[in-house]
C-alpha cells in the first residue's frame, strides 16, 4: 500500500476518482456523438438511431447486475474491482476509436449494413462502460473507512468526473465530435489503466452497519425491498425523460433551430447544451442540494428538483426556439439533472444491505437501462412520425412530472447522514 493511500491524501482521492471519471467521460462521448454521427455520417433515420441506442441498455441489463454480484465475491489480478475496471476500460477505448470508423469496419468485414455494425459497436461500448461503472464506484467504498473519509472519496469522484464531463462537451462544441471521440479513446484508456496500479484493495469488504451519524439507515444483512423498489420505479421515470432528450435532441435541434442547418452546427448546439446541463449538474449537488436537503430532507429536495426539470422541459417546448434560449432553459433542466446524478444514490444506499452493495448497485442500474431501452425502441417510432419534434420534450416533461410524484411514496430516513448526499455519481 502506498503512503498516499495509507494517509488518505488528496492525491489518493484524486487517483481513486479517475477510473469512474474514465467511464463518465466515455458516457459523455456516447451521449454527445453517437446520435450525431449515426445520423450525419451514416445517414440512419431517427428510428434506426433509436435501435442503435437500444443495444446498449440490453447490455446494461445483464452487465451491471452480473458484474456487481461477481465483483462482490471475486479476487484475481490482485483485486476485486481491478480486473473489471481494466477490461472495461480497454474495451471502451477500443469501441470509441471504432465509432467514427463503422464504415471502414463494414468494408473490412465485407458488409454495407451500417446499422448492424453500428449496433455492434454501440453494444460493445455500452457493455464495456457497464462492466466498469459499477466497480469504479464500489472500489471507493472498499478502500475508504466509513464516515467522513468515505464521503470525501465520493465527493472527489463526483467533482472530478463532473468536471471532465463538462470538458467533454466543450471539446465537442469547439473542436468537433471527431476530436472528442479520439481524445476520449485516449483519456478513457489512460484513466482506466494507470490509476488502478496505485490503489491497493483489501480481500475483506467493509461491512459496517448503521452508526450514530447515519441513524435510521438499514444495517448490514437487511434490505427494505419495498422502499428499494419504489425508489427504482420513481428513478426509472426520471431516466425515461432524460434518455429521450439524450437520444433524440439532434432531431429537435435540426428542425426547430433553423439557423443551425449544417451537421457541424447542430453538433455544436447539442454539445453546448449538454455542457450547460452538466455544469449545473456537478456544481449543485454539494453547493445547493445538500444544504437544502438538510432542511427539507433528501426525498423532498429530490422531487422538487425533478419538478423544476419538468418545468424546464415544457419551457423548451414553448420557448426553446433559438440556441440561446435553449441554453438558458438547460440551466433549469440542470437542476433536476444535478439531483438525478446524486440524490437517488444517497437515498438508495440507506435502504439496502451494505455488504451486497455491488449487487444492489447493479439492480438499481436497471432503473436506468430499462427506460433507456424503452426510449430507444418505442418512443423513437412516435418521434419519427411526429411532424413537430417538440414531442421529444413533451415526453421528457411528462416523465419527470410523473417521477416527481412517485418520489412522494419514498420514506425519508430521519437524521440521515448529511454527507451521503455527496456520494452520488454521474453515469448509467
Amino acid at each position: 500500500m502506498l503512503d498516499m493511500q495509507r494517509k488518505m491524501t488528496n492525491m489518493f482521492y484524486a487517483t481513486l476518482s479517475l477510473p469512474a471519471t474514465a467511464m463518465g467521460f466515455a458516457l459523455c462521448v456516447q451521449i454527445s456523438a453517437l446520435s450525431w454521427i449515426m445520423s450525419t455520417k451514416y445517414h440512419l433515420n431517427i428510428e434506426e438511431v433509436g435501435f442503435v441506442w437500444a443495444s446498449g441498455p440490453i447490455a446494461g441489463i445483464l452487465g451491471q447486475v452480473i458484474i456487481g454480484l461477481v465483483s462482490d465475491n471475486a479476487w484475481f489480478w490482485g483485486g476485486r474491482r481491478r480486473p473489471f475496471i481494466l477490461i472495461g476500460g480497454i474495451l471502451a477505448s477500443l469501441m470509441l476509436f471504432a465509432l467514427p470508423n463503422v464504415d471502414a469496419i463494414g468494408s473490412a468485414l465485407g458488409t454495407t449494413n451500417l446499422l448492424f455494425i453500428g449496433i455492434a459497436v454501440a453494444l460493445l461500448l455500452d457493455l464495456s462502460i457497464n462492466v466498469s461503472f459499477n466497480p469504479t464506484r464500489s472500489i471507493i467504498a472498499d478502500v475508504t473507512p466509513e464516515g467522513d473519509t468515505r464521503t470525501k472519496g465520493y465527493t472527489w469522484m463526483q467533482t472530478i468526473s463532473g468536471m471532465f464531463g463538462v470538458i467533454a462537451y466543450l471539446i465537442g462544441a469547439w473542436l468537433g465530435n471527431y476530436t472528442l471521440i479520439y481524445m476520449g479513446a485516449f483519456l478513457v484508456l489512460a484513466f482506466s489503466i494507470v490509476p488502478i496500479f496505485f490503489i491497493t484493495e483489501s480481500r475483506e469488504l467493509n461491512q459496517a452497519g448503521a452508526t450514530p451519524d447515519n441513524a435510521g439507515a438499514i444495517p448490514t444483512g437487511t434490505t427494505d425491498m419495498v422502499q428499494f423498489i419504489r425508489i427504482c420505479i420513481a428513478h426509472a421515470f426520471s431516466w425515461l425523460g432524460v434518455q429521450t432528450m439524450f437520444v433524440y435532441m439532434f432531431a429537435y435541434a435540426k428542425q426547430v433551430l433553423p439557423a443551425n442547418t449544417d451537421d457541424q452546427s447542430i453538433g455544436q448546439v447539442i454539445a453546448i447544451s449538454f455542457a450547460v446541463l452538466n455544469t449545473v449538474g456537478f456544481i449543485l449537488p454539494v453547493a445547493v442540494l445538500e444544504p437544502i436537503s438538510e432542511r427539507l430532507g433528501r426525498v423532498r429536495t429530490h422531487l422538487l428538483a425533478l419538478a423544476a426539470m419538468a418545468v424546464g422541459y415544457f419551457g423548451i417546448v414553448f420557448f426553446g426556439k433559438s440556441a440561446a434560449s435553449l441554453y438558458g432553459l438547460m440551466v433549469i433542466v440542470g437542476i433536476g439533472w444535478a439531483a438525478v446524478v446524486s440524490l437517488p444514490f444517497a437515498i438508495m444506499t440507506e435502504k439496502v444491505d451494505k455488504s451486497r452493495m455491488g449487487l444492489f448497485m447493479g439492480i438499481f442500474n436497471l432503473s436506468v437501462v430499462l427506460p433507456q431501452l424503452a426510449a430507444s425502441l418505442f418512443i423513437g417510432k412516435f418521434i419519427q412520425a411526429a411532424p413537430d419534434k417538440s414531442l421529444i420534450f413533451i415526453v421528457a416533461g411528462v416523465s419527470l412530472a410523473i417521477s416527481s410524484g412517485l418520489w412522494l411514496m419514498v420514506k425519508e430516513v430521519q437524521n440521515g447522514n448529511k454527507a451521503a448526499v455527496k456520494q452520488g455519481g454521474s453515469g448509467h
